[in-house]
């Protein structure tokens, strides 16, 4: 059995269509199993809400008297972009204002445009002979705009991965805040009612297809910006009348350390064509895996240390190495069931018809990586491979002849194998001499928790450690913690210069 389209719209507009959420089909299709699911359900309704930076609107302002030609605008000190035309600009979600004394971006002033608030327009311009104006500032309101169009270039994610933190210090990610040691794992994503989970094989979303945008009715214009569904991380281009939005949908939020984002709710409507559909829609929670991913490894292919589904993320905890580690979610569940429900009045009431994708969405394009033309330097390009190192056992005296012997700030500490367990500084020396002999060995006076780097690793990365964690130089490690030569910050300045990098 098959169902049409145009079956299941006139019955939208006879006010006869069984609409369901995708929370509430498993439950149908175990009841009735796939056919009589079919023949029972028309529409299944989907929702996410989460954080979505990936988001912005093109405004029209209309034209001043006298006009200008706005080369740089600001929208409450937010600046946007207006490189496209006299009086049009683009104000992305996680723009960030430079005056504000706190995270203040893009996605604030989209909320004060849709809450009703007024915003100041600031625009400056060279001047030309048919937009004479140089300047402008004026108040305006969301209802002031000829347009103000939202454009999402990349919305609702097929899923997330999950994060955790396996260093020894706390991370502030776009996945919020990670606590070192595996201290939390923090997760997005609504499962089973996300849009694209429903989809997988994107047959039924694609380019056209009507959805829920922030409150307002929208639509798919195509992929998402990295787009890649052939590794389970479909993402939507999605558009909407940011004149016809929610605040309940549609909320600024800062990510603790990192920055602005902009949580907006997205549902899409699925028709029930055939089984296929009818099997996809009844994906549960438990059918969703994903990678909890150590996003302490400052790389871009970081390490999974756990496979886990999204019951499992949603049950409060998971377990990585033996370990319990509590769970949380960046997304709201709560909201995403109600974007869902909403979609779902909308259709029974015949506010809104569906439709089929006018273009189909790659359902096995897989995103790339940057192509890089220059080689970016490693840590064992610049590093001193001539290593002084010391036991934990040694005289403190011993220390500081090797100290000023060495013509050296550093001395890692080793352990009979000569594997690196601490190390002292010239100023820990300094500190023992003056401490009327209370100090006596290296261990007395090593700082045992090592900020480290390895061969491999990117300068940068290493140069932010040192700069994080305010110390001078890094002990260079190999994979079983061997020192292997150290890094210092006049090494990186050398760096810098050029002297040492070709």
């Amino acid at each position: 059995m098959e169902k049409s389209l145009d079956l299941i719209n006139a019955r939208i507009r006879e006010g006869s269509a069984r609409v369901v959420t995708a929370e509430e089909m498993p439950a149908i299709v175990d009841e009735l199993g796939e056919e009589g699911a079919l023949e029972e359900v028309d529409v299944v309704t989907t929702g996410t809400f989460g954080a979505m930076c990936s988001s912005g609107a093109f405004f029209n302002f209309g034209h001043a008297d006298p006009p200008i030609r706005m080369e740089r605008v600001w929208l409450n000190d937010v600046e946007a972009y207006a490189g496209i035309a006299a009086v049009d600009a683009y104000l992305g979600a996680t723009q960030q204002s430079e005056t504000h004394d706190r995270p203040y971006g893009g996605a604030h002033v989209l909320e004060e445009f849709v809450s009703g608030s007024t915003v100041e327009l600031r625009a400056t311009s060279h001047g030309t002979d048919c937009y004479p104006r140089r300047s402008i500032t004026t108040e305006l309101l969301l209802e002031d705009m000829n347009q103000a169009i939202m454009v999402n270039p990349r919305n609702a994610y097929q899923r997330y991965n999950a994060a955790t933190n396996a260093t020894d210090r706390t991370l502030h990610t776009y996945m919020g805040t990670l606590l070192p040691h595996c201290g939390n794992v923090s997760y997005s994503g609504a499962g089973t009612l996300s849009p694209l989970v429903n989809d997988p094989g994107f047959r039924v979303i694609g380019s056209g297809v009507p959805i829920f945008l922030g409150g307002a009715r929208g639509m798919i214009i195509g992929e998402g910006t990295q787009h890649s569904a052939g590794t389970g991380f479909g993402t939507l281009m999605v558009t909407g009348d940011l004149k016809e939005m929610r605040q309940e949908f549609l909320r600024a939020a800062v990510m603790s350390g990192y920055g602005v984002t902009l949580y907006i709710g997205v549902g899409v409507p699925i028709p029930v064509l055939d089984t296929e559909v009818v099997r996809s829609t009844a994906v549960r929670d438990e059918d969703i895996l994903t990678d909890i991913i150590d996003y302490g490894t400052p790389r871009r292919d970081r390490p999974s240390l756990a496979r886990v589904s999204y019951a499992d993320l949603k049950s409060g905890s998971v377990e990585i190495g033996g370990e319990t580690v509590r769970t949380s979610p960046l997304s709201s569940y709560r909201r995403a069931r109600a974007v869902a429900r909403e979609l779902k009045t909308w259709i029974e009431t015949g506010k809104m018809e569906l439709a089929l994708p006018t273009r189909r969405i790659d359902p096995k394009k897989r995103s790339k990586p940057m192509r890089q033309t220059a080689v970016t330097p490693r840590v064992r390009e610049i590093m001193d491979r001539r290593v002084i190192s010391i036991t934990e056992d040694e005289d403190i005296r011993v220390a500081a002849k090797k100290l000023l012997k060495g013509e050296t700030n550093h001395l890692p500490v080793v352990d009979a194998s000569g594997l690196l367990v601490g190390i002292v500084t010239t100023y820990d020396v300094s500190k023992a001499v003056v401490s009327d002999g209370r100090f006596r060995q290296v261990k007395d006076i090593m700082t045992r928790n090592v900020i480290r780097t390895m061969p491999d690793e990117p300068v940068d990365i290493a140069a932010q450690k040192l700069e994080q964690n305010n110390i001078s130089a890094l002990p260079v490690v190999d994979a079983s913690n061997r020192v292997v030569g150290i890094l210092s910050a006049i090494d990186l300045g050398k760096l810098l210069s050029g002297r040492r990098w070709r």
